[in-house]
């Protein structure tokens, strides 16, 4: 037999299996193609189902429940609307109430900006049940229940969930919004920051960057003696350069770019609530949210730049706020975020108090001249005032306590159950928001009496806690442990920044001016104050 036979005879078979084992291998797979695709059908269909289900509990069962659950509590209020709750009634008060300019006199204020709680409190009580879109908020203004709530270390009351637009605005790994272990470790680490002796330390950089302002104004004076000055934006653009400079060793103009991009953040976010929330929209590419993400990128850029300034400068990094938060075991996202906190709280809040409390002043002359004396009493006229002088300034701190009474910088304070708990005589089902009126608490005249909506620093004369039937009546500052942390150096900055001003100026109100205090994250003039000032003879 030829090698050629035996090669050929070795060879066919071969083949042939290879060929025998293609088929089989076809066959085997059709077969299993043929069971799977019914399971993979059946999958889909369960996942789908589960969607459908979870969504109708969410827009129809959720909202039917819980009505008939604080019903039964005697607790009512507008009826839910599918999807929208009732953002469409209050988006519509809201716009038809801005319509209107309120009498320079009247410090009512609360009917204006929310409308819709002032008709819902007349019409179901002042604890009733309304829904944000698919949300359960519960307004409570009674103050001892509020007490509660803000003192409670129990852990049922958290932080209540909010729109990612907000957390790009002041960071979710900030002090603001962490919760638990997290929040406790960052307080310890920040505390040192606010200590007595930092804060005599800063009470020089205020009296430096107030000086630079007085500075600019002097050369504004004109042949009467007189000039109108735009408050609320030099306030603003002074509270930024005092907290840029005091706690991040900056100066306006490095920070410039932070504060111009949470200004634009903050008309995002006023947009964003008259809109219902629907989980993960925030990541579609629709113009508001591509917006949001490019000021977002542009504000932690700035922040970076800053942070990296101090790094490369100090070996020991400073004592202030940022050298701090170098110092400690805080990651760079976490610094990052802390000092988007501070930045919007340091200028956008402490501004609006001074805002507000000129506007006080040029409107009562009398309280002006009274704080004035005071003034020239304690502080002289030429002295610079420091942090020894303050606690003499018995009468400027009533004047700040009122003016944060009537036009406290945040209107409202929320918490959310994390679990069922009961307050008080209350039910709370878990995932309900709470919702702490402000405004309305302050002005409550069955807690601070019959002038309740009159300026009367007076009813501060014995501090706060004996200036309504309630100890805990003012709540500016939050209560409880998680108060503000920086409520001091923000009554050290005002009493020096309005020290300085009355040392030097007479405040009037301009003709211009439009009363129209308006809800934007905090609560400001909407046309601005425009004020009079008639430097003093010497």
């Amino acid at each position: 037999m030829s090698l050629y036979s035996v090669e050929h005879k070795i060879t066919k078979p071969t083949i042939t299996h290879t060929i025998t084992n293609k088929n089989t291998f076809c066959v085997l797979t059709m077969q299993l193609i043929i069971p799977i695709n019914p399971i993979l059908t059946l999958l889909v269909l369960l996942l789908v189902g589960l969607k459908i289900y979870n969504a109708l509990r969410i827009l129809i069962w959720q909202p039917f429940v819980l009505t008939r659950r604080f019903k039964k509590q005697g607790i009512s209020g507008p009826k839910y609307r599918f999807l929208y709750g009732n953002l469409m009634e209050i988006n519509k008060m809201k716009t038809e109430s801005q319509l209107s300019v309120l009498d320079r006199i009247s410090h009512d204020i609360f009917p204006r900006i929310f409308p819709h709680y002032q008709q819902w409190m007349s019409l179901y009580g002042e604890t009733f049940l309304y829904w944000d879109g698919t949300e359960p908020r519960l307004c409570i203004s009674d103050p001892e229940l509020v007490k509660h709530v803000l003192s409670s270390k129990s852990g049922f009351f958290v932080r209540a969930n909010i729109r990612p637009e907000f957390l790009k605005l002041v960071g979710s790994k900030g002090l603001v919004f962490l919760q638990g272990a997290d929040w406790v470790r960052h307080r310890r680490i920040l505390n040192p920051a606010f200590s007595i002796d930092r804060l005599k330390v800063m009470t020089k950089v205020v009296v430096d960057c107030t000086l630079r302002m007085l500075d600019e104004w002097s050369e504004d004076i004109t042949e009467k003696l007189m000039m109108k000055k735009e408050m609320d934006r030099d306030f603003h653009r002074l509270t930024a350069d005092i907290i840029a400079t005091a706690a991040f060793g900056s100066s306006y103009d490095q920070g410039i770019e932070v504060f111009r991009t949470q200004k634009e953040l903050i008309e995002c976010c006023v947009i964003s609530l008259t809109n219902v929330f629907i989980p993960g929209t925030h990541y579609l590419p629709t113009p508001l949210n591509f917006r949001i993400w490019k000021l977002d990128t542009k504000m932690k850029n700035s922040i970076k730049k800053i942070v990296d300034s101090r790094l490369q400068s100090k070996s020991d990094y400073g004592d202030d706020l940022l050298g701090i938060m170098l110092k400690s075991r805080l990651s760079i996202e976490e610094i990052i975020d802390e000092c988007k906190s501070f930045f919007f709280a340091g200028y956008e809040n402490n501004s609006n108090l001074l805002t507000w409390t000129t506007m006080l002043l040029s409107l009562h002359q009398d309280w002006q001249e009274k704080l004035r004396e005071e003034v020239f009493k304690e502080c002289g006229k030429d002295k610079t005032p420091d942090s020894d002088t303050f606690s003499k300034l018995k009468l400027m701190n009533m004047v700040f306590m009122e003016s944060l009474r009537l036009y406290g910088p945040v209107p409202f304070i929320t918490r959310e159950a994390s679990k069922d708990v009961t307050l008080g005589h209350l039910e709370i089902p878990k995932g309900t928001t709470l919702i702490f009126p402000l405004l309305k608490m302050h002005s409550d005249k069955d807690i601070w009496g019959s002038d309740a909506d009159k300026f009367n620093p007076l009813r501060f004369q014995n501090g706060v806690s004996k200036a309504a039937k309630h100890p805990n009546a003012l709540v500016s500052f939050s209560i409880g442990p998680r108060a503000c942390i920086g409520q001091n150096f923000a009554m050290i900055e005002a009493k020096t920044v309005l020290t300085m001003i009355l040392q030097r100026f007479r405040l009037s109100l301009s003709c211009e001016y439009k009363h129209a205090p308006v809800d934007h994250i905090t609560i400001l003039p909407l046309y601005g104050l425009p004020l009079v000032l008639e430097p003093l003879e010497d």
